[in-house]
């Protein structure tokens, strides 16, 4: 009979689904899945963060003040934050492959014209296009995670996810230091390429064709482009605003700020009719009715705040506060990133034992204290206390990262994973871009408040309390995110878990 031998060829002929990767490669197909989301993660975080090191160098090749210099980071922040909304919609219409292999393709190419620009506006170009890649990639990790373990290995999964992820900025800096010395600012934006053609080959070997829950992607159903319009053009309201309450137009940074505000009410108004008309809308409110969720959610803004704004104001603060040279920056971060990596491997563990608020409040505590001590360094204090603090910071890190999108995420219906798992990310870079331009803007005002610059190229008393200053806010918002984090264990979970 030939009949048995019709679903055999049916499957061999087949585009590699879910299920038919598991029996291909067997029980430790989805740790085959996870390195291989891994490493266009790395790559896209890369990105994010190294090209930090090189914002001094590229600030005097294209003669940049700092309110310029900024945009390298913040535009590429509000790229990647916008573009995180599309990513349950790409992975429903084009699945997980050929959104995967799309947005490393476009991150590669984002690299290479960087790396080749000679004026400032294709430099923000590619970072923009590398910020639209990476934000597309982020909340896929979370998505497979939460789909495809087990609950009792969610924890650990996430932990080894972080550890790799962790690694790739923790390593980055120092490399990327060096190369700066040695071949200028051009040559970080190639530090991606290795990663993203590594990335590319595991995707066509092991990402599956198949949309979120293992189903076909389906052609049907648009993107949502009005909510995408209002999402993008509140987000540069905002930033922008922000940028401007250090200039000379008070009403100017008044109406933008407006703008996001009315930006953001239209948003939410028009997902609501959306949702109710039977579309499917950018972001699903209903993922707020559950109260870990919205509580996870206030915490991972202002935790992103903190976070991108420290990682923007670090290497700045060391090469014009201390004056420490570009190499030095990224040995002084060293350390601190591989105990980010032990760390974050531990705490995944902890997590699927113990509450996630738990060890959210313990790293926003850590955090909070790292940026305090910041305040007390000198221009005359011994380096190993830089990096002692430092590492402080990383470990609290590693406590947050592994157990705030599963404490958030956990509660939600299973159709509401890859919507919250953008959304999550999406509140987070919010913070995040806000953090950057948060950073920028009060240092510049602080220098100015204590009678300095960053033209002037010797430090000062002056302007290490100009930067104690950023260090205090950061600081505070750690702490306004404790007290989000306390309320995550005093809800119910909201509406009752979908099975199905």
């Amino acid at each position: 009979m030939t009949s048995p031998q019709i679903p055999e060829a049916a499957t061999t002929l087949a585009p590699p689904s879910i299920g038919t990767m598991r029996q291909r490669y067997g029980e430790h197909y989805r740790w085959y899945l996870l390195l291989s989301v891994m490493v266009g993660t790395m790559a896209s975080i890369m990105s994010s963060t190294i090209v930090n090191v090189a914002i001094p160098g590229m600030s005097h090749h294209f003669s940049l003040g700092q309110e310029r210099a900024q945009w390298v980071s913040s535009g590429f922040m509000v790229a990647m934050t916008v573009s995180m909304l599309t990513t349950p919609w790409l992975l429903s219409r084009y699945s997980y492959r050929r959104t995967y292999v799309g947005t490393m393709v476009l991150l590669l190419v984002g690299g290479i014209v960087g790396g080749r620009a000679n004026n400032f506006s294709l430099v923000l170009f590619a970072r923009v296009a590398e910020g639209l890649a990476a934000g597309v990639v982020q909340p896929i990790p979370a998505i497979i995670i939460l789909r495809a373990f087990e609950p009792h290995e969610q924890g650990r999964a996430s932990g080894i996810f972080g550890m790799g992820v962790v690694l790739a900025p923790a390593i980055g800096p120092s490399i990327g230091g060096v190369l700066v010395d040695l071949f200028g600012w051009r040559s970080i934006f190639f530090m991606v390429v290795p990663f993203c053609l590594a990335s590319l080959w595991l995707a066509y070997k092991f990402v599956p064709t198949t949309a979120p829950g293992g189903v076909v992607a389906v052609r049907g159903g648009g993107l949502d482009g009005r909510g995408l319009a209002l999402g993008t053009v509140g987000t540069l309201c905002l930033l922008n605003g922000l940028v401007e309450l250090r200039g000379d137009s008070p009403l100017q940074a008044a109406l933008l700020l407006a703008g996001a505000v009315v930006a953001f009410v239209a948003f939410v108004w028009w997902q609501r009719k959306l949702a109710a008309s039977g579309g499917t809308p950018l972001m699903n409110l209903a993922l707020f009715q559950y109260r870990q969720f919205a509580m996870g959610s206030v915490v991972a803004f202002i935790y992103g705040t903190a976070l991108f704004g420290s990682t923007y104001l670090l290497p700045v603060y060391m090469q014009v506060g201390l004056h420490l040279s570009a190499s030095h920056v990224g040995t002084i971060l060293l350390p601190a990133g591989i105990v980010l990596a032990v760390t974050i491997a531990g705490v995944g563990r902890l997590a699927d034992r113990h509450p996630t608020w738990a060890l959210v409040t313990i790293g926003l505590a850590l955090l909070a204290s790292s940026f305090a001590l910041m305040m007390v360094l000198r221009l005359d204090s011994a380096l190993w206390l830089l990096v002692a603090f430092a590492i402080i910071g990383r470990i609290g890190l590693g406590f947050i990262l592994p157990s705030l999108n599963l404490g958030s995420m956990r509660p939600l219906a299973k159709p509401l994973i890859p919507q919250g798992a953008s959304a999550i990310n999406f509140v987070r870079m919010l913070g995040g871009a806000a953090g950057v331009s948060l950073c920028a803007i009060v240092l510049e005002w602080r220098l100015a408040a204590h009678g300095d610059s960053l033209a002037n190229p010797m430090s000062s008393p002056a302007r290490l309390a100009a930067f104690d200053e950023v260090f205090a806010m950061l600081t505070g918002l750690c702490a306004l995110a404790i007290i989000a984090a306390w309320q995550l264990r005093e809800g119910s979970k909201g509406p009752a878990r979908n099975t199905g």
